[in-house]
């Protein structure tokens, strides 16, 4: 019903955000990540909404991107979690980290959010594995130059290569995008400079 809101931060309230539109202020949950990427009060800010109607109450949800609004669907699709839980979900783990979890099995990595228990996680683990695209997942975290030629093949053989050393698919992923990778790496370059990396992580 509900696709976006669009228009000037008027205020930020703990885990929520109220963005005027209209002459309107409409008040918006959101993940922390969500929080820590808004413009300034006052500065336009766009979010695309997920819209809850119940008896008592009415709500709106909101996400940087389509993607991520996605994600937050499929996550309340799973028996047991609701919007809450799913923002929940959200907050302890990036949309991008999320979906590395799921697809690695990492359960630990999941059941770190709030209300989250091991058979929780194991759940959306079962549930959403098969949802989520491994080739899209594992290309987009660089840049569009580096996705353009060799480098998103190599990244992603770097990932690979790093969970076959034991890293879980989040650990491999963050170390991963953190190096810049260029045409004439190769992907023994990209785990080199990634184990690097994974020191400070």
């Amino acid at each position: 019903m509900i696709s976006y809101v669009k228009g000037p931060v008027a205020e930020i309230i703990e885990e929520t955000v109220v963005i005027e539109c209209g002459n309107i202020g409409y008040e918006i949950h959101v993940p922390v990540s969500v929080l820590q990427n808004l413009p300034a009060v006052g500065k336009e800010a766009k979010l695309y909404t997920y819209f809850q109607v119940r008896e008592d109450s009415m709500c709106l949800y909101g996400f940087l991107n389509r993607q991520d609004l996605q994600m937050f669907k499929q996550l309340i699709r799973v028996n047991g979690i609701g919007p809450k839980g799913a923002l929940g979900v959200l907050s302890a783990l990036s949309p991008d980290d999320l979906r590395r979890a799921i697809v690695s099995g990492d359960a630990k990595a999941i059941s770190k959010a709030p209300g989250v228990g091991a058979k929780t996680a194991q759940r959306i683990i079962l549930d959403l594995k098969d949802k989520i695209d491994l080739e899209e997942l594992l290309l987009p975290a660089f840049t569009e130059e580096a996705s353009s030629g060799e480098s998103g093949g190599v990244a992603g053989e770097a990932i690979e290569a790093l969970t076959a050393l034991g890293y879980s698919a989040v650990e491999a992923g963050r170390a991963v995008k953190r190096v810049e990778v260029t045409d004439s790496m190769t992907a023994e370059d990209v785990l080199k400079a990634s184990l690097k990396h994974l020191a400070f992580l």
